[in-house]
């Protein structure tokens, strides 16, 4: 994931999670929310309850990897915020792959059914 694809700010964050749709497994929780740039972005959360600082590292760096493998299911518009939840660790890398592909469907899914 380029640099130039990520949301860094607070203030986006806050404002991603505010006025968006959002779609929740027992592994993650994923907000969009339309942007105007040409790009897609990504923002990933994660707290202290997941484990420690080793850890949290190695579920931000799966995730990405997660991110980078499905560039072909994102829509160039919006900003996407994953706020993984302590599910994320009773699954294997594959599993959490699949269940990330079902949730971004679902979404954009529904996000098309509302306009």
């Amino acid at each position: 994931m380029k640099k130039i694809n990520t949301v860094k700010s607070a203030r986006d964050f806050t404002r991603i999670i505010k006025q968006s749709n959002h779609m929740s497994n027992d592994s993650f929780s994923i907000y969009i929310a339309k942007n105007d740039l040409e790009i897609y972005r990504f923002g990933i959360s994660i707290g202290k309850k997941i484990g420690n600082a080793v850890r949290r590292n190695r579920v931000k760096r799966q995730m990405r990897s997660i991110i980078d493998l499905n560039k072909n299911l994102y829509q160039k518009d919006l900003d996407y915020i994953i706020i993984i939840r302590n599910g994320f660790n009773n699954y294997e890398f594959n599993e959490l792959n699949e269940k990330f592909i079902k949730l971004i469907n679902k979404l954009h899914k529904g996000e098309k059914n509302e306009k």
